[in-house]
């Protein structure tokens, strides 16, 4: 797999076995829709090979977190940062609900959060529990769900709303953020 787009565009990423990698051109309707990322914090939770963060480091986001449980996908991820020369990217191995809650716990926030859970088991809806319990979503942020076509997401999950969707395939993009009532003043 190469990376599509930006600084570290043709880069090859090295995939872990028995994973499903984001397809190209998902990632690239994702940034296309994002537009401009530079100078934002960006979380990957079930960040598989990394491949849409690293994406978003071509971009020019400002600081990249990575979450992988899974040991062989974290070692992938790992020869990909060294590989690639990453400096501003920061690989936690853990569980993303217990992520969500240690970022919460020192008050770290996010500008874009990506995950793209293992399909069929439920994992998008209780993560987006979790991240609506342990608000982590910077104010003016976005929480991108890829996940499958039949998976029904609430529209409304605590101070998070869906706002849009996009679909491609078998793969559905939906993006939360936090409701109107929630956002501060400006």
């Amino acid at each position: 797999m190469k990376i599509i787009s930006g600084h570290l565009k043709g880069r090859k990423i090295k995939m872990p076995q028995g994973i499903r990698p984001t397809q190209a051109k998902v990632r690239k309707a994702l940034f296309d829709i994002l537009r401009d990322v530079s100078g934002v914090s960006f979380l990957e939770l079930f960040a598989g090979s990394g491949a849409v963060g690293f994406e978003a480091l071509s971009k020019g986001i400002a600081d990249l977190s990575l979450v992988e449980k899974n040991n062989d996908c974290f070692q992938a991820i790992r020869k990909n940062i060294d590989a690639l020369g990453l400096k501003n990217c920061n690989l936690f191995r853990q569980d993303a609900d217990e992520a969500i809650k240690g970022f919460h716990k020192e008050s770290k926030s996010f500008e874009i959060i990506f995950l793209d859970p293992p399909y069929y088991q439920d994992a998008s809806k209780k993560t987006l529990q979790t991240l609506a319990a342990y608000d982590i979503l910077a104010p003016n942020g976005v929480i991108i769900i890829q996940h499958f076509k039949k998976d029904n997401l609430p529209e409304q999950l605590g101070d998070l709303s869906l706002f849009r969707q996009y679909k491609y395939g078998d793969t559905v993009l939906s993006f939360f953020k936090k409701s109107a009532c929630c956002q501060p003043a400006s």
